[in-house]
């Protein structure tokens, strides 16, 4: 009878610990926030099986997890988002369930998706919740028919002076009156917005320039720079773009990063609806952005060099590549200038220069807004607008009734403040 018990109690005991060793496990959660978005990762011992829905009165998203175990405190997550009241446990709808339920503060869409081994990460499960009058919201500002962004980023800034020239010139000095300039000569383009990542003398980090393109929207980074070596004679501008070494580690790193794929512009949502559940699909997806961008920034830069050739001296005639940490986004068509070296005495005293900085902005924006309207961006408004070059015996209101638009739309499209054209003058005609 003793033995009979100690086998019995044998049994029960590896049938416990064999449960347990074939039930999932859910070790530890996070969360992160903005006013209209959260994302929750759960990290699992092994891959989810998982379901969900809503229930309504009150609000509340579901997450069924099969055959899993909690083994981490959800509590800790209270508070951490504008959307959701709490997270908690409930009783599940099958034995051996877990069930999660997220008590909603306000309407919110989501969606659920998993994600395998990455990196230092293992099995997850990502719910991703938005903000719905935040997201009809921000639907209506990228509707077909916007303008193109360029992010200026005038260099150095604040505590850090960039390179210093023999009169004693501060490299940030010379960079923002030029970025200044650029921006004005954008801004007077049609179809065509400039954002300055830094429009005074404070320091920006590295890090937070090419981040804050991105929250821009920005179709294109642009940073300004002056460059510098220890003797006085070299000189010249240059344009460089990131390197392809560099491009794939950062490639790597944003892959590896799960709550940093959705920031991807332009590509996130891809990746999220489309490849959630495959690695080497996402892979894929960043990668063509990745080699898109690197071709696009090396077309520029090199329509860049073009212009500046007409009244400059160039240090390398071609477009250079080099690990440069402000270029480093794989969504983002990025490139740095070097309009000159502030260690040169001369070009010291042009990069001072009014004159000059005016010549520079105009060279940037004519081979930006160029490159732009040869491949505008297929939801901008430069895609769904045509131009019209004047004829002898044109006049504009002839032009305006002959594309079925109106003279003022017209006059605004142009920034035209009389009716008065030229014969060879190419205007822009606004969608109707």
């Amino acid at each position: 009878m003793i033995r009979l018990c100690r086998w019995l109690s044998l049994f029960a005991l590896l049938s416990v610990f064999t449960a347990s060793a074939w039930a999932n496990q859910l070790n530890s959660a996070r969360l992160s926030a903005t006013p209209e978005k959260t994302r929750l990762v759960f990290e699992l011992a092994s891959a989810p099986s998982y379901s969900t829905s809503r229930l309504a009165g009150p609000d509340r998203i579901v997450i069924d997890l099969k055959a899993t175990t909690l083994n981490t405190n959800l509590t800790t997550l209270a508070g951490k988002s504008a959307l959701i009241k709490r997270i908690r446990t409930s009783q599940p709808a099958a034995k051996g369930q877990l069930r999660l339920v997220l008590d909603m503060a306000s309407p919110a869409s989501f969606k659920a998706f998993k994600l395998g081994p990455s990196g230092s990460a293992g099995h997850r499960l990502v719910v991703d919740l938005s903000n719905r009058k935040s997201s009809a919201s921000r639907h209506k500002t990228i509707k077909p028919g916007r303008k193109v962004v360029i992010a200026i980023d005038a260099g150095h800034g604040g505590k850090d002076p960039g390179s210093i020239g023999p009169s004693g010139t501060y490299e940030k000095n010379v960079v923002l009156p030029i970025a200044k300039k650029l921006k004005a000569k954008i801004d007077a383009t049609p179809g065509f917005k400039a954002v300055l990542v830094r429009g005074g003398d404070y320091f920006v980090s590295l890090n937070k320039r090419s981040e804050k393109a991105r929250q821009a929207d920005a179709d294109l980074l642009v940073s300004i720079h002056a460059d510098a070596f220890a003797k006085p004679q070299p000189r010249g501008a240059s344009v460089w773009i990131l390197s392809l070494k560099r491009a794939n580690s950062e490639m790597g790193r944003w892959l590896e990063q799960d709550d940093k794929l959705s920031e991807l512009r332009g590509i996130g949502e891809v990746i999220s609806q489309s490849s959630a559940n495959d690695e080497d699909l996402q892979r894929t997806i960043v990668d063509l952005a990745r080699q898109n961008n690197m071709a696009e920034s090396h077309t520029l830069a090199g329509n860049i060099l073009k212009e500046f050739k007409a009244f400059t001296t160039l240090h390398k005639r071609t477009p250079q590549a080099a690990s440069l940490a402000v270029l480093k986004s794989p969504d983002l068509v990025s490139l740095l200038v070097e309009t000159g070296f502030i260690s040169n005495p001369n070009e010291e005293r042009l990069l001072r220069s009014s004159n000059h900085q005016d010549r520079l902005a105009r060279g940037l924006q004519k081979a930006i807004t160029n490159h732009f309207k040869a491949n505008p961006p297929r939801d901008s408004w430069l895609a769904q607008t045509q131009t019209h070059k004047v004829k002898s015996g044109e006049s504009l209101s002839l032009i305006a009734r002959r594309y079925g638009v109106s003279l003022t739309s017209l006059k605004q499209a142009n920034k035209l403040s009389s009716n008065n054209i030229r014969i060879g003058q190419k205007l822009v005609i606004p969608r109707v």
